[in-house]
Formats: structure tokens, C-alpha cells, sequence
């Protein structure tokens, strides 16, 4: 691994200089697997900077997958595989390829529309930092006089200028390779999901989800027809074994952070993935439902990303973002789909189920460059609001409480021991004005297990409740 030092005026910070150089290196064999990498203060005192800086490269790239800590042993190159990747990537290379020319019964938690003093609802926005004043000028832009053609229907797929801001910002924000021609815009993944079946349904008959999972993806897919088997999850995500040995043709996964569950899935396993379907023709559905928000090292990239043409369908939304209200989904095709999907919107006079001015007015706010700038405030600010959960929670709960899937998204998981039933903790929180969701309904098939797990989300409640309330769900549950 040569390098010789960091470019202190280059506009990328020094640690993620150092990150993409490592990263590189193991790609293309510059680093051999199982390589024990220099020291944290070694390598900072070759390079004459901070032991931070190391430390967050190498941070990264653990988070990440590349890079295994052994305690008292230091950091070890992880096996990455036999697939190639796309190398240009990782090189800073080019724009994305143009493929235009290329033709048991569980506990369901209720849809509770009540105000809680404590809503630690599991996947709610904080709305008290929405750029309303922003949003009014460009809903204003789009509701001109010369804008009236935004009354009428428009292209199935989605406003063409939004496309190219969401290929761009994919591009930039989650790794992905895309034009705008293999975006499809929808209002919610339920629609997109229903588009999706009726491109599949010819290929595919056997779809894997993960266990447990988002049940939109199962049931969605069941209620198209499809023969749908619930896969379950190792410590570093989706069972590859499993997919080979019940012969799925697609599995719904979400690699970046999993739901609910909140592993990253390694690159190894990323690898893994892609070459089951490399080799079987399996299609992968990644779901990428807040993929932008981790609060500890840079955002871990998108599958999609890793392999040019692979079979990967990517699905994102701006509800996490933004907001649900402006019902602004979309799904990335790979480039095997793309002439099914031209016949199908043809063939059925497909319409566009999402608001042609609500699309015009987030274009003009990408093109702005707000997006962007909301996001990373966005990011900031949860990030405190999670770490103070976690701070909370270990000391109120002490040794009662373990914490599982932290450092990303809008929730953690929480697992106690406890006498009562799940239900009747739930109950015991709400009647103390505390929301919190049994993660019980996750499962499609329950484990035969004890534990007592519980979605507990942070970004929509006050930051100022969250220290009280975290004490309040300790007082009822387990008395002062």
C-alpha cells in the first residue's frame, strides 16, 4: 500500500484521501486479503497527520466492510471475492455508463394518528427544520401562468428534469450508476412494487425477502402472485445459502441498513450477492429507504453501485428526505428491464400516480442545491438526537436493556427481559404518553426465542423529551 502523503488543499478531506486509497488498493489486489494494515499512530506519523484521520478512514472502511478489528491485533483486509467491480469507480472515473442505446401470526402495530409527550415514533421526520420558507418559493415557480401544462398528465415515468437531478444526486449521495432513462417515478413503493411484479412476473416466480423484514416487500409481491419465501438473517445480513438452496429468482434486501435490524451488509457479502445473481440471473431489489442518514463515518454506498449492468432494481424516496406528504418515490431498472417496462407503460396507458407539481417543485429545489445542503443538516442533527438515545438508554437501563442497530436511520432497536408480554408493555407506554412499536410484526416466520425487541425511534420527538422520556419508559416498565 504506497502512499507517500495527503494533499492538505484538496477539496476532499484527508481522511476520506485516505479511505479512497485504501479502498482502491484492496480492489485491485494492491492489498492481498487477510493483510494486517499498519498501526492508527504509525501510519498518522508517516504521513504527518492526526491519528483522527487514520482512525476515521479505517473507521469507514470497517463500517463498510473492507476492513476487520481484531482486538489487541489491529485492523485485517477483509476477503472481498472473486466478482470484478467496476475499478473506475473507485478511481473517481467517469459518469454513469449510458444504457439508453442498450435495449405465524404476529402483533401488527396500530395506525395510531394520536400526539404522544413522548413519540419516539420509528421512522417520523422532524418537521421543525423543514425549509418551508424554500419550498413555498419553488411551489410558487412551479404554479405559474407558464407552467399550466403541469396541470395536465404527464410522462409515466416521471418529469424528465427530475430524473436528471435524481440520477445526479445518486450519483453523488448513494454510489449509484444511472442515467435518468432507468429512473421511474411513483408516489409510493406499493405502486412501484405493483410495476415492478408486472416487469418480473415473466422471469421471476419465487421471490426471498428478508426475515425479519419491511412487509410491504412480502406482501406486495404475494399479492401479484408471486410464491414469496422469507430468508433469514446472519450477523452480517441476508443468508446467501438460503437464496441458493430454495432456488428464489429475486430477493428484496436492504444492504445499507437493514430493516429493522440495522446491520450493514459487508462488501464481501455485497460480492457474494451479486455474483448469486451474476450466475443464477436472479434479480436483486435493493431497498435503500435511508440510505443518506448514518451518523458515524462517511454513508455507506448503494449495492447498485458496485457492478456495472448487474441485475439490481434500487428504490429510494424522498419521504425520509423530505417528507411522506410530497408521495415522491422512485426505482432505479437495470438496463435487462428496460424494454419490458417500455412495453408495459405502452400496452396499458400507463399514468403517473405522482403529483406533476409536487415533482417540479423538488427539481427546482435540487437544481438549487438545497436538497443536498437539507440533507447534511438533516444528518447532523438526528446524529445528535440518536446519540443522546444511546447515551440515555445506557444509563437509565443500564444492564436491562441491549441496543441493537445503531449509527444509521431514524431508529434503534431495543431488546429487554422482562416478565410482562410485549403487548402489555406497549400498553403500559401508551398510558404513560410514550409511543414506542412491539418489532414483533417484522417477522414472517418468529423465531423461537424470549426476547422482547422494540422499534424505538428519534427523529420525529423533541430533543429536549428524549432524556425524559427514555426515564419515563424505564419507570413504567420496571418501577423507580
Amino acid at each position: 500500500m504506497f502512499i507517500s502523503k495527503l494533499d492538505k488543499q484538496h477539496s476532499k478531506p484527508q481522511y476520506v484521501q485516505l479511505y479512497e486509497h485504501i479502498k482502491h488498493e484492496m480492489v485491485t489486489g494492491g492489498l492481498a486479503e487477510h493483510t494486517r494494515m499498519p498501526s492508527i499512530r504509525s501510519l498518522a506519523d508517516f504521513l504527518g497527520v492526526s491519528p483522527t484521520t487514520v482512525e476515521s478512514a479505517y473507521s469507514q472502511l470497517q463500517a463498510e466492510g473492507y476492513l476487520v478489528s481484531k482486538p489487541k491485533r489491529g485492523y485485517y483486509v477483509q476477503p472481498l471475492g472473486d466478482l470484478e467491480l467496476n475499478i473506475e469507480r473507485d478511481k473517481g472515473g467517469g459518469a454513469p455508463v449510458d444504457l439508453t442505446k442498450r435495449a405465524a401470526s404476529r402483533a401488527f402495530p396500530a395506525r395510531d394518528g394520536a400526539s404522544y409527550q413522548y413519540d419516539f415514533h420509528l421512522s417520523q421526520n422532524d418537521f421543525a427544520l423543514f425549509p418551508f420558507q424554500l419550498w413555498r418559493k419553488m411551489s410558487n415557480q412551479a404554479l405559474r401562468p407558464d407552467n399550466q401544462h403541469l396541470l395536465f398528465y404527464g410522462d409515466p415515468q416521471g418529469e424528465y428534469g427530475l430524473r436528471v437531478q435524481i440520477s445526479s444526486y445518486l450519483h453523488r449521495f448513494r454510489g449509484c450508476q444511472c442515467t435518468p432513462d432507468q429512473i421511474v417515478v411513483g408516489s409510493d413503493q406499493h405502486h412501484l412494487l405493483t410495476l415492478l411484479s408486472s416487469l418480473l412476473k415473466l422471469q421471476v416466480q419465487h421471490i426471498g425477502v428478508e426475515n425479519p423484514g419491511y412487509l410491504l416487500h412480502a406482501e406486495t409481491f404475494k399479492q401479484n402472485g408471486f410464491q414469496v419465501s422469507p430468508i433469514p438473517l446472519e450477523a452480517d445480513g441476508i443468508c446467501i445459502g438460503e437464496l441458493v438452496s430454495r432456488q428464489v429468482q429475486a430477493v428484496c434486501v436492504s444492504p445499507s441498513h437493514q430493516y429493522p435490524r440495522g446491520m450493514t451488509m459487508p462488501i464481501g457479502k455485497r460480492i457474494q450477492l451479486l455474483e448469486w445473481s451474476r450466475q443464477t440471473g436472479g434479480f436483486i431489489i435493493e431497498d435503500d429507504y435511508d440510505g443518506e442518514f448514518r451518523y458515524h463515518g462517511r454513508a455507506v454506498p448503494s449495492l447498485q453501485g458496485l457492478v456495472t449492468d448487474a441485475n439490481v432494481i434500487y428504490l429510494g424516496g424522498f419521504s425520509q428526505v423530505l417528507a411522506p406528504a410530497l408521495c415522491v418515490h422512485y426505482m432505479v431498472l437495470p438496463a435487462s428491464l428496460l424494454d419490458a417496462y417500455q412495453r408495459l407503460e405502452y400496452y396499458t396507458l400507463l399514468e403517473q400516480s405522482s403529483s406533476r407539481l409536487h415533482q417540479y417543485t423538488l427539481q427546482l429545489f435540487m437544481e438549487g442545491g438545497h436538497l443536498e445542503r437539507h440533507v447534511r443538516k438533516m444528518r447532523k442533527w438526528y446524529g445528535q438526537k440518536h446519540d443522546l438515545v444511546i447515551e440515555t438508554i445506557l444509563r437509565v437501563f443500564a444492564g436491562k436493556a441491549q441496543i441493537i442497530g445503531k449509527d444509521a436511520g431514524f431508529h434503534i432497536l431495543l431488546r429487554i427481559e422482562h416478565t410482562k408480554t410485549e403487548q402489555e408493555l406497549v400498553v403500559l407506554a401508551k398510558q404513560a404518553d410514550i409511543r414506542i412499536a412491539s418489532a414483533a410484526y417484522t417477522w414472517l416466520e418468529p423465531p423461537h426465542h424470549t426476547h422482547k425487541e422494540f422499534l424505538l425511534g428519534f427523529g420525529g420527538i423533541k430533543m429536549e423529551r428524549i432524556v425524559e422520556g427514555v426515564e419515563r419508559l424505564y419507570e413504567v416498565w420496571y418501577g423507580k
